[in-house]
Formats: C-alpha cells, sequence, structure tokens
C-alpha cells in the first residue's frame, strides 16, 4: 500500500469538521456536569465533587488538545504541497506531523487514525513509531500534557471547585487538600 494524498487531503478536512463538533459536545457536557458539582457542593458532598470535577479537568484538557490537533490538521491542510513531494519530513511541518500521529493513538478519531496511517505510509514505519512514542521530542509538548494519563494536582481541583461555586453563587469554602492527603498535611500545617 503506499501514501493516498487525495485521500489524506479529504481525511484532513474530514478530521477538521469532526474536531470542531468533538470540541462542541465535550464543551456541553462539561457545563452540564459544572451544574451538577455546584448542586454536590450546595449538599456539602465536597469529597463526590471533587471526583467529578476531575473529569470536567479531564475532559477541559481533551478539549484543548482536540483545538491543537484541529490547529496542526489545518497547517497541514494549507502545506499539503510540501507534505505530498517532500520524502523526508521537511521541518517546517515535522512538529505537525508528529503530533498527529501521537495524538491519533490518544484520540477517539477515526479520521485521524486514517491519517496516521497515511503518514506512516509515506514517511515509514520507523518514523512513525518514533513519533508514537515522543521518542523524538517533536511532539507538541502541551499535547503531551493534555493527553497525559496524571492525575490533576489537588491544588487544580481545588482551584476547579471554587470557580464553580463562584459560577453558581453557591457558598463554598473547601479545603486546599483532599480529604486523602490531610494525613500527610494535617490541617493545622495548611
Amino acid at each position: 500500500m503506499n501514501f493516498n494524498p487525495t485521500k489524506t487531503k479529504v481525511q484532513l478536512k474530514l478530521a477538521i469538521n469532526r474536531l470542531k463538533l468533538l470540541q462542541q459536545k465535550k464543551s456541553a457536557s462539561n457545563k452540564n456536569a459544572r451544574r451538577d458539582i455546584a448542586q454536590l457542593l450546595a449538599a456539602s458532598k465536597d469529597d463526590s465533587a471533587r471526583v467529578r470535577v476531575e473529569l470536567v479537568i479531564r475532559e477541559d484538557c481533551a478539549v484543548e488538545a482536540l483545538e491543537i490537533v484541529e490547529l496542526y490538521c489545518e497547517l497541514l491542510l494549507a502545506r499539503f504541497g510540501l507534505l505530498e513531494m517532500m520524502r523526508v519530513c521537511d521541518p517546517a511541518i515535522e512538529e505537525a506531523v508528529n503530533t498527529v500521529i501521537y495524538a491519533a493513538a490518544r484520540l477517539d478519531v477515526l479520521e485521524l487514525r486514517v491519517i496516521k496511517d497515511q503518514l506512516s505510509l509515506k514517511f515509514g514505519k520507523d518514523f512513525a513509531m518514533a513519533a508514537l512514542e515522543n521518542s523524538n521530542h517533536c511532539v507538541n509538548q502541551r499535547i503531551v500534557h493534555k493527553l497525559g494519563v496524571q492525575p490533576p494536582d489537588p491544588i487544580l481541583v481545588d482551584q476547579y471547585l471554587k470557580a464553580i461555586a463562584n459560577a453558581f453563587n453557591v457558598p463554598w469554602e473547601g479545603a486546599i487538600l483532599p480529604l486523602c492527603l490531610t494525613r500527610f498535611f494535617p490541617p493545622s500545617a495548611i
């Protein structure tokens, strides 16, 4: 199987539309989740709210990642002539190509997978594996962070809870650290 420029170009256009749609869908579901979290805070169910807000943070990160990948797809589309003509990945599009391949394995977007497969055919399996593992360090670092599996920082969780409480006019004064960490940091030390 060989690189198919027409298929790649069509898939880039479809991916841009799909990414925009996913951003809207995730943003809308996050608004509902924030309302639910505000209700939990109003009912003094802080631990449940803390767990739920982690999902909101993860979804916010996913939306930001989708935006970045969308921009890289637009860049590849704009510089498609360069992508099509070069046998070796040009430095002008190297970060975009690596980031799209990396993100395709971590986002559930069919069009990105097709693009990843086409780019693998274009630049070789070794290039694609290096991008998937980010062993060449050419993937956008914000994407690596946004699509990472690490749990959100407890301080960030607290900031989200405060912002949600303020947005929904819920009187709430939460602890800086979640309950599970208070055994390491007693409230008097905070």
